[in-house]
């Protein structure tokens, strides 16, 4: 993943105690093979012969890539020491984004494949998190709930209510989220970016 100007520094602290596999839980940020990885899921297993382990689902931050691992428990694992920061995504620029720190009116700038499917529901002016390993930018969090405008959307029919099924929705970025009956175009709905679903109007 690339950014432009490329770095990011801040103090860095001895740590206070060791990270093992004991302490392994979903949201944990750790390095393998000199990647920093975030852990979707885990499971701590004690056979009835041998030694105990921890079974893990990884996601590599700068990738995407998923892979299960396995750490024997106790194993002294490294911390991936990722911070995030607050930016705003201001404009694209060809085929990069850029966003913004609106203190220092610093520019960082990520090509479309690291933004990838998130492109949807991207808006300008929205504030994200970019996420900081070794000075880097390695990843991108978006706000969990997207206030979007409906520019698309088949009328609604008088009487529908918010029990009686849904119907496909264009909105302003682009993305096609299935909305209730009565939701009308020119509205504003939110959305969660995670899983693309409709929650009310805005």
């Amino acid at each position: 993943m690339r950014v432009f100007p490329g770095t990011r520094c801040r103090p860095t602290y001895p740590k206070i105690f060791a990270f093992s596999s004991n302490d392994i839980k979903v949201g944990s940020n750790i390095e393998v093979d000199g990647a920093p990885w975030r852990v979707i899921e885990f499971l701590h297993v004690k056979p009835g012969k041998g030694a105990a382990y921890v079974r893990t689902t990884l996601r590599n931050h700068v990738t995407g890539n998923t892979v299960e691992k396995t750490f024997r428990a106790g194993s002294k694992i490294e911390e991936a020491d990722i911070f995030k920061e607050t930016k705003q995504y201001t404009y694209k620029d060809g085929s990069q984004f850029v966003f913004m720190d609106l203190n220092t009116y610093e520019e960082f700038r990520l090509n479309e494949s690291d933004v990838g499917d998130k492109t949807k529901w991207m808006k300008e002016g929205m504030d994200c998190n970019l996420l900081f390993w070794k000075g880097k930018v390695i990843d991108f969090e978006l706000p969990i709930t997207v206030k979007l405008t409906v520019v698309d959307v088949d009328p609604g029919v008088k009487g529908d209510t918010a029990q009686g099924g849904s119907k496909p929705a264009t909105l302003e970025t682009g993305a096609v989220v299935n909305v209730p009956l009565f939701v009308e175009r020119g509205q504003e709905i939110l959305v969660d970016s995670r899983t693309g679903q409709y929650m009310s109007r805005a």
